[in-house]
């Protein structure tokens, strides 16, 4: 028997090994192969197949990882008695390191794996749209798109920062903070007090 844990136990190690040496090499190298991403983990091309086999489900279960993620991080916002616009601030500052670890997606989004990264995304997607909901509702966000296309606006700003030069450190993170409060339709002096007293 726990010789039967401890192959299980392996098994678990290999395969989180190879998420996440897939997750940064997909990162820098959006189109790179099994081959590569076995080579990059330390095993054979066989040992990645016996995970995933196909590059669709590596993406899949890359995609179900960020998920369950955000919407960990989101659930908890979302029963925050703050106001919205502060709600979202502290969203992005705990979001972050999940956005800029998982930026791939948004390249991959765009691509051949899009409607299965959608899909998964729907989470998601519902969660901010009830945020932005609730902050149109009580006069904070601005109310020129559905609380659904609006938030998806403000989220994909915040990606776009993650995804270049302005990502490292606290810069990144400021600026897409306060850029997404904006395009919610917070206004400047607001955005910048809410992203000061972030602690």
């Amino acid at each position: 028997m726990p010789a039967k844990s401890s192959r299980a136990r392996s098994m678990i190690e290999t395969r989180d090994r190879i998420l996440d040496v897939a997750l940064a090499l997909l990162g820098e190298k959006p189109d790179a192969g099994m081959g590569e991403i076995a080579a990059a983990a330390g095993v054979v091309r066989r040992t990645v197949y016996d995970h995933f086999p196909s590059r669709l489900d590596l993406v899949r279960t890359l995609t179900e990882r960020a998920v369950a993620e955000m919407t960990a991080v989101l659930a908890e916002v979302n029963a925050s008695d703050a106001e919205a616009d502060a709600a979202w601030v502290e969203f992005i500052a705990r979001l972050w390191p999940v956005a800029h670890r998982y930026r791939v997606l948004l390249a991959l989004r765009r691509g051949e794996y899009g409607e299965t990264i959608h899909g998964l995304l729907g989470p998601v997607d519902e969660l901010l749209a009830d945020l932005v909901q609730r902050g149109q509702d009580g006069g904070v966000f601005a109310q020129y798109l559905p609380a659904a296309l609006l938030s998806q606006v403000a989220y994909g700003v915040v990606f776009a920062i993650a995804d270049s030069d302005l990502s490292q450190g606290t810069l990144g993170a400021r600026a897409a903070t306060i850029t997404s409060l904006l395009m919610l339709g917070v206004p400047e002096t607001r955005a910048i007090a809410l992203v000061t007293d972030q602690p």
